[in-house]
């Protein structure tokens, strides 16, 4: 600013000397005046196209090169050039973080919509989309209440009372797939919302089962604990004599062994779901398992069809010169499983066959096939549940605990196996495990 003032002094007194040399004959105080007029118009006009180039620069949004202004206009220039760019640089890294920002929200495994004072949504992330089925680009500025119709909901956006969570059913949802969705609705900003949304489907799912379990634990335990308690209490009262006596106590032993299975069948899946699963490095030939299982079966064939006088049609098929990488014991108790179940549902005299043969692609497949009532439809996703039973009286008259499907998934899991059944109601059904390649050779290899 000083030297500026120093130059307009400068210019002033050029001025005035100029009109006292242009006006030599005339009043000298006049030229200096005429003069000094001239200098400071001719200033003025100077410093007036000075604002105008930089009128124009900042009109043309130019601020990323110098303007072409010098003097006290041009110093103007550079500090607005740069103070403009300090505000880019945060601008950009404002940006940067709000992109950030919505990218951990886009991540984010629960839903996020942000809503406007009139609950329209601004904006949501993919997870959101996908519980509500919004379209994050046409829904835009859309009410929430047009898109979310259910009556629960609605009372809950309604209200004023966020403080807590409501449970709703997902737009998506259907029948056979349910979908639960835990919502709860935040305040901030200046009446805005922040509707946060969670699906719990899989939580309620295994609550149920958890539920479910411990229900079905106590009714199977209790049952033979009744049947015990009174034949105790008979057996202490009443006067009996030896053959009533043996047959209470046949009873007893029946009802004991039943509670012992249950409880071994708990335990085997406590083991399965409690341990790490088996390496690849023990080999258990599969012939052995076959002739165990054989054995076993043909013992539950002979003792549940000992009252019809006729038997069941057992073909187990050899399978020689094979091995299993796995555990023995693992691998022998679901296969036990599925022939178990094949007898104890086949009626005397039907067919069951066991199978062991390689697929094309190395892999191996054990089945066991048999003639017996078959499954419908709607109970075969769920055969693998803990106690979950197609016939239930049925299946307590043979002695089943309801947990040998659930051994065999654990097992086929643990080993890399898959699990298929196959049904149809009166052409029985097929159970096989299907190990990959990795986990089958032959004897030979060794």
């Amino acid at each position: 600013m000083t030297w500026r003032l120093f130059r307009f002094f400068l210019f002033q007194l050029a001025g005035a000397f100029l009109g006292r040399l242009l006006l030599p004959g005339g009043d000298s105080r006049q030229g200096i005046i005429l003069g000094l007029v001239a200098a400071s118009t001719l200033w003025v006009l100077i410093d007036l196209q000075r604002v105008g180039r930089l009128l124009l620069w900042l009109k043309r949004g130019e601020t990323s090169t110098p303007a072409k202004v010098d003097g006290l206009w041009g110093e103007v220039a550079d500090r607005v050039r740069r103070l403009v760019k300090a505000r880019e640089v945060k601008a950009a890294d404002s940006e940067t973080r709000l992109q950030e920002f919505l990218a951990a929200i886009q991540a984010s495994p629960n839903g996020v919509v942000l809503l406007d004072g009139q609950n329209r949504i601004e904006w949501c992330n993919e997870t959101a989309s996908e519980h509500f089925a919004f379209d994050p680009k046409r829904d835009v500025m859309q009410h929430l209440a047009n898109l979310l119709r259910d009556p629960l909901f609605a009372s809950y956006l309604a209200g004023d009372d966020y403080g807590r969570e409501i449970v709703m059913m997902g737009p998506r949802s259907t029948a056979s797939r349910p979908v639960r969705l835990a919502v709860h609705l935040h305040r901030y900003g200046e009446g805005r919302k922040l509707l946060l949304s969670r699906d719990v489907t899989a939580l309620e799912q295994a609550e149920a089962m958890r539920r479910d379990f411990v229900a079905n634990v106590s009714h199977e335990i209790r049952t033979p604990l009744t049947v015990l308690t009174g034949f105790v209490e008979t057996l202490q009262t009443l006067p009996l004599n030896e053959e009533e006596r043996g047959r209470y106590l046949g009873l007893m032993a029946q009802q004991a062994g039943r509670m012992q299975t249950l409880v071994n069948d708990l335990l085997t899946l406590s083991r399965l779901e409690g341990s790490p699963p088996p390496g690849g490095n023990e080999w258990v030939p599969v012939q052995p398992l076959m002739a165990a299982c054989e054995q076993e079966g043909r013992a539950l064939s002979a003792l549940l069809t000992s009252q019809h006088g006729k038997k069941h049609l057992l073909q187990v098929f050899d399978a020689a010169d094979y091995e299993l990488a796995g555990s023995r014991s693992e691998l022998l108790s679901a296969m036990s499983n599925l022939l178990n179940n094949a007898v104890r549902y086949t009626p005397a005299g039907g067919s069951i066959e066991v199978k062991w043969h390689v697929l094309p692609d190395g892999r191996a497949e054990f089945s066991v096939r048999d003639s017996g009532p078959g499954i419908a439809p709607e109970h075969i996703s769920r055969l693998t549940e803990r106690f979950y039973r197609v016939d239930r009286s049925r299946s307590r008259e043979t002695g089943g605990t309801g947990l040998g499907l659930a051994i065999v998934k654990h097992v086929a899991q643990r080993h890399g196996a898959e699990l298929h059944i196959e049904s149809r109601p009166g052409h029985g059904s097929c159970f096989s495990i299907i190990f990959p390649a990795a986990r089958v050779r032959r004897l030979a290899a060794r």
